[in-house]
């Protein structure tokens, strides 16, 4: 970031706090760390990286905390990740403030329409990890996204890729949706889609293709037990 030569006011930086950090103290000191290993003294979004139902006491510490360093200006936005609608609404309870965002997994193939709904009621953004089912691909499912017929349909009527569609798809329907690439290329293509639009039928075509299968581990799953590491410091 430092060696690009854009400014820090034009970039927007978001990370996570993983479990083996939750806890107030704990908490306030992964900020320490994240933001010493970045360089900076302010975040614009950080997030509980998932909820942890066997120590909720320590998920709802750890939000707490995120609370404080909002209040102090450390960060712009606070947020959760992986938070299921039974998690938001045990958040939702205690909370001072709503989290700008809810970070889950969201393709055609997945679309968690009930949770989505909840964000919309509660006015919390949904942002999608794995966007375009890239986790449809390496996690040995049936069907990959990219392979879609549906989706190559509407690709080819708008000279695009299924990858491009997905995410334009994301974008009409209100969500942040963050796509992962490590080749320019195809960076470059994930930023190409404001100059085409789906239609309504287009898009009512890609609703119905949702089997309501993830390929992300269940967040009740999650321990410290099973998935808890000591996250370095900065």
């Amino acid at each position: 970031m430092r060696q690009s030569g854009v400014s820090r006011d034009d970039m927007f930086i978001e990370t996570k706090v993983w479990i083996s950090d939750y806890g107030y103290e704990a908490t306030l000191h992964a900020f320490d760390k994240s933001a010493g290993k970045l360089g900076v003294d302010r975040l614009d979004l950080l997030l509980l990286h998932q909820p942890l139902p066997s120590r909720f006491d320590l998920t709802l510490d750890a939000y707490r905390a995120l609370e404080k360093l909002l209040a102090d200006g450390k960060v712009r936005a606070i947020g959760v990740s992986n938070f299921m609608p039974d998690h938001l609404q045990r958040l939702l309870a205690q909370a001072s403030v709503v989290p700008a965002v809810n970070q889950i997994e969201v393709h055609p193939y997945f679309q968690q329409k009930t949770l989505q709904r909840l964000h919309a009621e509660h006015r919390i953004l949904t942002q999608a990890w794995s966007p375009i089912g890239g986790i449809t691909s390496y996690r040995g499912g049936e069907k990959r996204t990219f392979d879609d017929p549906a989706l190559q349909v509407i690709a080819r009527e708008h000279g695009k890729s299924t990858a491009q569609v997905m995410l334009r798809w994301h974008l009409q329907e209100g969500r942040s949706a963050i796509p992962k690439s490590t080749k320019p290329a195809r960076i470059a293509e994930n930023v190409d889609v404001f100059d085409f639009e789906l239609s309504s039928d287009q898009i009512t075509a890609i609703g119905a293709l949702d089997t309501g299968v993830g390929g992300g581990p269940e967040p009740d799953a999650i321990t410290l037990e099973t998935f808890g590491r000591q996250i370095p410091e900065a």
